[in-house]
This record gives structure tokens, sequence and C-alpha cells, in this order.
């Protein structure tokens, strides 16, 4: 080859292994950063809608509880003919209001009427008032049902908070490794386009060399089978692009929950300045897992509901003994209450003699709760070590990246000595080509190092338990 078509050839080497090229108008193209992806994510997707009705599941369990709580108005009615006499009518009604407390309160009203009424139910004026509450002496001072499953629910907010934030930090996982994928068959696609671009240029010129009889047909030969297989590398990358744009779209979706399709002329943004992950970082990181994590968070809670179970079922092993006082009185009295004479009084008294329920369902919630706390010290080790694991594949990554740059360059240097050797008639095209693969390799890859950092940088993370970062 002539000096001018071997500086030319040097040329287009070096700008195909140095810089991509998108065959397509820079005024077309549009750029989604990762920040961007994330929003769309957390505003549209279908999963994280999903998650968002966590929070509102856990005010309904709390208010489920709370309806323990809720007044209860009742009311009944009986009445008895039989051979024209009249036994009786009886009508009562009621008020009952529970409280966070021990104790019940109740409001309520009678009538009874009737010939053959019990005497003990007889009420003069046929009219009566009372209100009253019911207080557990024994059994049920510290907690009873429904306070526990209050307090149970309480802590389930907590739950499905922190539910909600494994929920999400999976997804927008799942999105950084496709997002960081995109990007990376991106630059590959770009990459051999331009190779195959410099590869038809370099057959052109040796087409042309040979009609003038400055290259010899195995030139023109070995220049034709190192276009074809570029063309061969470029289609699998576009098809690899093609797949990795679709995988993308999956997690990109419309105010309506519409699908939408990723576009052809929608380029990813990568970072400049690799940011590295300082041991310090570390330490806060791992930190940061063991108070907030939300596996934790999640055993956590498990615990402390256990633990009001626990304090439940303690209850249950005392004796019941309730009492019942109401003040009586009478409408239209003006002295219609009278604590002293008119109440009625009443104990109530139970006990299970064995107590094999009771000792039974306590034991159970005492083996739940080293269930737990085991579960609790297992995953704490599993979370910990997972974030090292994570850290020294980033290390290692960073480490393999500059060298894997500095073997890029050498390559570049490579294919100038050989360009210079062929200058002076001291090498030729099929050494070039070699160095060029080797070279082109090399920056494939870079490209695909530079992906695996971002995605490993992701699962650091996530594997600390927090949401995944744009920077």
């Amino acid at each position: 080859m002539k000096k001018p078509e071997l500086r030319l050839l040097f040329f287009l080497i070096v700008v195909v292994c140095s810089r991509t090229a998108s065959g397509q108008n820079s005024d077309s193209i549009s750029f989604l950063t990762l920040s961007e992806f994330y929003g769309q994510i957390m505003a549209n997707h279908p999963l994280a809608r999903q998650a968002g009705l966590l929070s509102t599941q856990a005010r309904q369990e709390i208010r489920f509880a709370r309806g323990n709580f809720d007044p209860k108005l009742e009311a009944s009615y009986a009445t008895k003919d039989f051979q024209d006499k009249n036994y009786f009518n009886t009508i009562t009604a009621a008020l009952a209001l529970p409280t966070r407390t021990p104790v019940t309160t109740k409001i309520g009203f009678e009538k009874r009427t009737g010939q053959f009424l019990d005497p003990s139910e007889n009420i003069p004026g046929d009219r009566q008032l009372m209100a009253g509450i019911s207080v557990p002496l024994v059994r049920g001072v510290i907690t009873d049902e429904r306070r526990t499953m209050l307090r149970q629910a309480e802590l389930m907010t907590t739950m499905l908070e922190a539910e909600q934030v494994k929920l999400i930090n999976k997804l927008l996982l799942e999105a950084a490794s496709a997002y960081w994928n995109w990007h990376y068959r991106e630059q590959s696609f770009q990459l051999f386009t331009s190779a195959a671009g410099l590869a038809g240029e370099i057959l052109n010129r040796v087409k042309l060399n040979f009609d003038q009889g400055e290259a010899s047909v195995l030139d023109t030969v070995q220049a034709s089978i190192t276009w074809q297989m570029r063309k061969v590398e470029q289609q699998e990358a576009l098809n690899q692009l093609q797949n990795a744009r679709i995988t993308v779209s999956n997690f990109i979706w419309d105010e309506n929950i519409l699908p939408l399709q990723l576009t052809g002329n929608t380029r990813p943004v990568g970072f400049d300045n690799k940011r590295r992950i300082l041991p310090a970082e570390l330490t806060d990181l791992t930190a940061q897992a063991r108070e907030r994590h939300p596996e934790l968070i999640k055993l956590r809670t498990k615990y402390d509901q256990l633990e009001f179970e626990r304090v439940l079922a303690r209850e249950f092993m005392k004796p019941k003994l309730d009492l019942q006082y109401a003040l009586l009185s009478q409408p239209g009295n003006a002295q219609w209450i009278d604590p002293v004479n008119d109440f009625k009084l009443g104990l109530d008294f139970s006990m299970s003699l064995w107590l094999r329920k009771e000792r039974a369902k306590l034991k159970m919630t005492d083996l739940k709760l080293l269930n737990t706390d085991f579960e609790t010290r297992q995953q704490e080790r599993d979370i910990e070590n997972n974030i090292l694991k994570y850290f020294n594949d980033l290390t290692n990554t960073v480490a393999v990246l500059e060298r894997q740059a500095l073997m890029a360059d050498s390559y570049e240097k490579l294919i100038q000595g050989e360009l210079l050797n062929l200058q002076n008639g001291e090498s030729d095209l099929f050494k070039i080509n070699i160095q060029q693969e080797k070279l082109i390799q090399a920056r494939e890859k870079l490209l695909k190092l530079e992906a695996e950092y971002e995605k490993q940088k992701a699962y650091l993370y996530w594997a600390a338990g927090v949401t995944p970062v744009a920077n």
C-alpha cells in the first residue's frame, strides 16, 4: 500500500477503537438517565404501586383491631301470650362502651310487664335505667385479646413498611441491572458497527490497490473475510441490543398502567467518573444494614409481636374473676341515682384446674420467640457477609478495570507499531488485522466491565437494604 493510504488506515483503526458511532442524527436521539428511569418506575410501575398498597393495608389492619373498641348498641324484645294471658313483655336496650383499659362501661334501659314475670325481674314502674361497669380483677388487668390485637396491628405497620421497602429495592435492583446491560449492549453495538464500517472501507481500498497491481489476491480475500466477520459481529450485537431494550421496556409504564416500549433512538447515560466505595463507607453500610435492613426490621417486629402474645398467654394462666357493678334508677324519679341502695353487683369466676391449654400456648409462644431470635441472628450474619462479598467483587472489578484500560491502550500502541513496520515493509495486513481484533476485544471487554461495575454497586446497596442510588 502507499504511505497516504497507510496513514488513512491507521487513522480509521484508531478512530473505531477510541470512539463509537451511532449512525443517527444526534438531534433525533433522546437520553434516559438512571435517575429518570427510577422515577418512571416509582411513579407508574405496577409492582411499585402494588408495594404502595401495603401502607393502606397497614392502616386497615389497625382500623380492624380498633373495631374491637367500637361502641356496640344492643337491643332485644320478647313477649309471650297463651290462652288469653299475657305472660310477659320485655324490652331491653343497651350501649356498651369498651375502652383501652380493662374497664368496660354499659348504659341501658329495661321495660318488663306481664302477669307471670319472675319476681326477681319485676321493676317498680315497669321501667328502669342502668349504668354500670365490668372490671377484671385478676385475668385481663395487664392485657386482654383486644388490647393485644391492637398492639400487634400497630406493629404490623412497621412490618408492612419494611416489606414495601424490600419490594421497591428488589424492583429497582432488577431495573438497574437491565439498565446497565442495555448501556453495555448499546456501546458494544456501536463499537462493532464502527468496526464493520472500517472493515468495509479497508476492503474497498484493498480492491482498488489490487486493480492497480499494488495488492495481491490474498490481501483481498483477507480483507473480505475480516469484513464478513465484522458484519456477523455487528448483527449479533444488534440482536443482543434489541433484547436488552425489550428487557428495559418491561419496567416502563405510563400513568394509566399501560406498557410502553423503549424506542430505538433512546440512549442510556453512563458515568464518566467511577466513584470507588471506600472501606469507611463499607463500615457505614454495614451499620446501617444492622439498623434498617427490611428483613431485620420484619424479624424484630415479629419478635415484638410475639412478646405481646406471650404476655397474653401468661395472663390466661391466671383465674378469671370479673366484677360487674351497675347503678339502677327510674325515669321521672328526682332522686334517680342512689349508689348505696339502688345497684346490681355480680362476680364471675372460672379457672382451669390443669391449665394444659394455657401452658401449651405459653410454651409454643416461647418456642416461636426462640426460633425468631435464631433466625434474626442468622439473617444478620448473612446480610453482613453479602455486603462484604459484593464489596470484594466491586473492589476486584475496579482493579480489573484499570488493568483492562491499560491493556486496551497497549493494543493501540501495538497497532501503531505494526503500521510503522508496514510502512517499512516489515509487516502486512494480516498482522494488522490480528492486532485490530485484539484491540476490539479489549475495548468490548472494557465496556462490559464498566457495566458490571455499576451493577455490582447497585447490588452492594441492595445487600445493605438501601435503595439503589443513581450516582
